[in-house]
């Protein structure tokens, strides 16, 4: 079976092989958490406010002492170059170029369990040059990159839909949670309390049963665009 070389493949542009796969690489993913304070409880409850990109990081290397030590050495940086260009505004993009990452038949090298392959963004990349030429030419590098996530908006509603404010839904009330908050958390505005009010036929707003299960109904006054839960 024929060696598979790992490919990075630019929106615009060539397709960029490496020269040698990377031994390793690794890919991170989280969330942005916020703790909500709640009188009477021994720890604050835990509330999520987004996700953050997926990155996957690894080390390339690239070497031209195949050609030898004389004159005419190839200087590294002449393989190098083309994934730093990925860093570069391009002119017809207005922004750095999407790339997606292949190698071979595998699955895909980012998000654990998604069947979309999301396009990335060339983040950061530092450069170590460790041999050189008599004359200082640097024939051997280290690229050490960054690749974050940079999912569309049509890629993200398609792997994850999602309830909006403008539909009817059900959440459970957690212990010390108040009508108001769960107006914010929803709608993004603590003042829509009295629909939720209304919906479930509350005698008191302020005084909810921890675990009921309320009624959220549709919201046509506001919309929610934190994704606050």
């Amino acid at each position: 079976m024929p060696l598979e070389k790992l490919a990075i493949i630019p929106e615009r542009g060539n397709t960029i092989y490496a020269m040698f796969n990377p031994e390793k690489y690794t890919v991170s993913k989280s969330v942005q958490l916020v703790d909500v304070n709640i009188p009477g409880l021994d720890s604050p409850v835990v509330q999520f406010v987004r996700g953050q990109n997926e990155k996957i990081n690894m080390d390339l290397f690239f070497d031209t002492t195949d050609r030898g030590m004389a004159d005419s050495v190839t200087d590294v940086r002449t393989l190098t170059t083309n994934i730093y260009k990925l860093l570069k505004v391009n002119k017809d993009l207005h922004a750095p170029p999407r790339v997606h990452l292949q190698w071979g038949n595998s699955a895909h090298m980012t998000s654990h369990g998604s069947h979309i392959d999301p396009w990335l963004v060339l983040e950061s990349l530092s450069e170590e040059f460790s041999l050189f030429s008599p004359a200082g030419i640097p024939l051997r590098a280290k690229l050490t990159v960054s690749f974050r996530e940079a999912w569309t908006i049509e890629q993200q509603l398609k792997e994850t839909p999602r309830q909006s404010s403008d539909r009817t839904k059900k959440r459970r009330v957690v212990r010390g949670e108040t009508v108001s908050q769960i107006a914010f958390a929803e709608y993004s505005d603590s003042e829509e309390w009295r629909p939720i009010a209304d919906a479930n036929q509350l005698d008191n707003p302020r005084r909810l049963t921890p675990g009921e299960i309320l009624k959220i109904p549709r919201n046509t006054s506001t919309s929610n665009t934190t994704g606050v839960r």
